[in-house]
C-alpha cells in the first residue's frame, strides 16, 4: 500500500510523481536507452550512474519482454523520499510469468521532479546477474542460458544439457508447464551466493539450485536455475544430466508445490525424474544412505524439512536426498507413476493452514494410495533395506 504525508494546501502527489519517474526508467531499460535511463537518476549520484551504465550495457543482449516497477510503499520527508517497489520483468519467449524482486529506493525532488539517488535490494533479495558483469547469452530450443565470466562454449554445453533435461522432465511430469528453462551461470561460487542473497559457503558442493520452487499457483514468479560453476564443472556427463533434470523438474512442478509439500516429496520427486531411465542403481544414486544401512543405521523416519538445509553435514544431506528419492521410487514401483504424480498434486494443492503439511500428506496417502503414514513409513523402511543391503 502506498502512503505519504498530506499537505494542508492539497493532496501529496509524491507517489504518483515517483511512479512516473520509475515508469520512464523502465521504458528506457526496454529500449536500452542510456540517456533515458540516466535521466531518472540524480546527476549528483555518480556511483549510481556508473553502475546504471554498466547494468544497462549488460542487459543489451538479454531478451526482455517486459520491465516495470510497482510501488508498494512511499515514505516522504520534505524533498526526500524512500520507497519500496516491486521490480517485475520477463524474458521474451521463456517466461510465462514475471520474475519479481523487491527493491528499496531513495529519491530526491528538484524542480518538481523526482530523481533516484540509491537503489538497493529489498530484504532477503540478492543481486541480479546483470549487476555482476557482462552477460553472454545462449538461446536454444528449450532453454535460455545467461552467463557472466564464462566461455561461450561452456554455456552452449549447459544449454545442451538443459535441452535434454526438458523432455526428460515432460516424460516424468506429463502435465502442462512452460516446457522451457532459464539457467543463470555466475562467475563463481561467491557470485552465486550474491545472486541468492545468502552466504556462498552454504552452496559449496551444490551443483545447482532453483529459485521460486514453491507457490501453489501458476501466477507466482518465474523460476531460475542457478548453476554453481565450480561444482557443476567437475561433474561427468551423467552427473550434469541428473542435476539439470532435477532442477528442471522443480520448474515443471512448481505450480503444485506449496507449503504443504514436504521437502522429501519435492526433492525426492525431482530426483526420481532425474534418475528415471538412466539405469543408475540405488547404490550409485544414494551412496550415503547405503553406508548408513550397511552399518546398521537405517532411517527410522522420512526426513524432515530441516534435514535438507544447505550447509548441513554432507553425509546427512545425502541421506536425506536418498531417502526422499527412494520414497518416490517406492511409490512409483508399488502403486505406479500416475499415482506418484497424483500424490504430489494432492499434497501440494491442499489448503495451507497451521499443521497442514502433516494432515495433507496423511490425507493424500489415504485417498491416493490407500495407506496410512504409519504403514507407508514402515513399508518404505523395508524397501530401503531391500534396495541398499
Amino acid at each position: 500500500m502506498t502512503g505519504g504525508c498530506t499537505d494542508p494546501e492539497g493532496p501529496d502527489t509524491a507517489g504518483h510523481d515517483i511512479q512516473r519517474t520509475l515508469d520512464a526508467r523502465a521504458a528506457a531499460v526496454l529500449r536500452n536507452d542510456e540517456d533515458g535511463y540516466l535521466a531518472a537518476l540524480d546527476p549528483a549520484a555518480r556511483q549510481l550512474r556508473e553502475a546504471g551504465r554498466s547494468e544497462l550495457a549488460s542487459l543489451a543482449d538479454v531478451p526482455l519482454r517486459s520491465w516495470e516497477y510497482r510501488l508498494t510503499d512511499v515514505r516522504r520527508s520534505g524533498d526526500r523520499a524512500t520507497v519500496e517497489a516491486e521490480l517485475r520483468y520477463r524474458f521474451d519467449g521463456y517466461d510465462s510469468a514475471p520474475v519479481t524482486a523487491d527493491r528499496s529506493l531513495d529519491l530526491t525532488e528538484r524542480g518538481g521532479r523526482w530523481y533516484v539517488t540509491a537503489d538497493r535490494p529489498g530484504r532477503g533479495e540478492g543481486q541480479h546477474l546483470w549487476q555482476q558483469g557482462d552477460i553472454e547469452v545462449v538461446r536454444s530450443a528449450r532453454s535460455l542460458v545467461l552467463g557472466v565470466g564464462q566461455r561461450p562454449a561452456r554455456l552452449r554445453e549447459i544449454a545442451a544439457d538443459a535441452d535434454r533435461a526438458v523432455p526428460a522432465v515432460s516424460a516424468a511430469w506429463p502435465e502442462r508447464w512452460a516446457g522451457r528453462v532459464v539457467v543463470l551461470v555466475p562467475a563463481s561460487l561467491d557470485a552465486m551466493g550474491r545472486l541468492l542473497g545468502a552466504p556462498a559457503e552454504g552452496y559449496k558442493g551444490i551443483a545447482a539450485v532453483t529459485t521460486g520452487e514453491t507457490g501453489g499457483s501458476a501466477a507466482v514468479r518465474a523460476d531460475r536455475v542457478i548453476v554453481n560453476p565450480e561444482a557443476y564443472g567437475v561433474l561427468g556427463d551423467v552427473g550434469r544430466r541428473v542435476v539439470l533434470t532435477h532442477e528442471t523438474a522443480h520448474v515443471a512442478t512448481r505450480a503444485h508445490t506449496s507449503a504443504t509439500t514436504p521437502v522429501w516429496l519435492s526433492e525426492g520427486f525431482a530426483d526420481w525424474a532425474a534418475y528415471r531411465g538412466t539405469g543408475r542403481t540405488a547404490a550409485e544414486a544414494a551412496p550415503e544412505l547405503q553406508r548408513a544401512v550397511r552399518r546398521g543405521d537405517p532411517p527410522a523416519r522420512l526426513p524432515a524439512d530441516a534435514d535438507f538445509a544447505f550447509g548441513a553435514d554432507a553425509e546427512a544431506l545425502g541421506r536425506a536426498y536418498g531417502s526422499g528419492w527412494l520414497a518416490c521410487e517406492f511409490i512409483a514401483e508399488r502403486w505406479g507413476e500416475d499415482r506418484l504424480r497424483a500424490l504430489y498434486r494432492a499434497v501440494g494443492d491442499a489448503e495451507p493452514r497451521e499443521g497442514a503439511q502433516e494432515s495433507a500428506l496423511e490425507s493424500a496417502l489415504n485417498k491416493v494410495l490407500g495407506t496410512s503414514m504409519e504403514a507407508f513409513t514402515a513399508d518404505w523402511r523395508e524397501y530401503v533395506r531391500e534396495r541398499l543391503t
